[in-house]
């Protein structure tokens, strides 16, 4: 372990201790923003667009290749939560003892909001303030080091960029999107007003 990792973990980890209001807000992000991801993944599919839909396939997928390479780094290297290695640390949440490395929370995050920003570029860093605010949170609350979440963002971003350029590759999923559709229309009639876009 890095001196200077356990150095700006102290500073981001400290926070909390030099501003008691700060505390809430990261047990928030930290604990609670993933249910928010996944309302606004929802909201995506539901707006019933291939653009969007496509874009939720794609960022799924990114997930699975990010944890992937995840557990492999985990392998090749490891280390416990700060609360479980160093005194005095700032924690706000209870967490088992494991590997911290990478950041599962961190891949999560920036698959998604990167395979978002990709697609949906207006919008699209405003998810990637979420999952920096996330990172940054699972740092002050005491379960990550900067090198987890900075590692898992990295991967995330990897991935999600990988995935969305074999896309064009991967006719199989427009064929899979379009059988679900055609389940989906007998269950959930569209409205024939809505516009789609087929183009992804």
């Amino acid at each position: 372990m890095s001196q200077l990792n356990i150095e700006a973990f102290r500073a981001i980890n400290n926070l909390g201790k030099d501003h008691s209001f700060l505390d809430p807000i990261a047990v928030f992000l930290a604990e609670y923003m993933l249910y928010f991801l996944i309302l606004g993944m929802l909201v995506y599919w539901f707006t019933r667009t291939d653009k969007n839909r496509m874009m939720i396939i794609l960022s799924v997928i990114s997930v699975a290749v990010a944890e992937v390479i995840g557990k492999i780094a985990g392998k090749l290297y490891s280390h416990y939560q700060p609360f479980a290695e160093l005194p005095h640390v700032n924690k706000l949440v209870s967490h088992a003892v494991d590997n911290a490395f990478p950041s599962d929370h961190s891949i999560i995050f920036f698959s998604i909001c990167f395979s978002i920003l990709l697609v949906r570029k207006k919008e699209g860093w405003l998810w990637i303030i979420l999952a920096c605010c996330v990172a940054i949170s699972r740092v002050m609350v005491g379960v990550h080091y900067p090198l987890d979440v900075i590692t898992g963002a990295l991967i995330g971003i990897i991935s999600a960029l990988f995935v969305y350029l074999i896309a064009p590759k991967l006719s199989f999923l427009n064929k899979l999107l379009a059988i679900y559709e055609k389940v989906e229309g007998v269950i959930l009639p569209k409205s024939k007003s809505g516009d789609r876009n087929k183009n992804f």
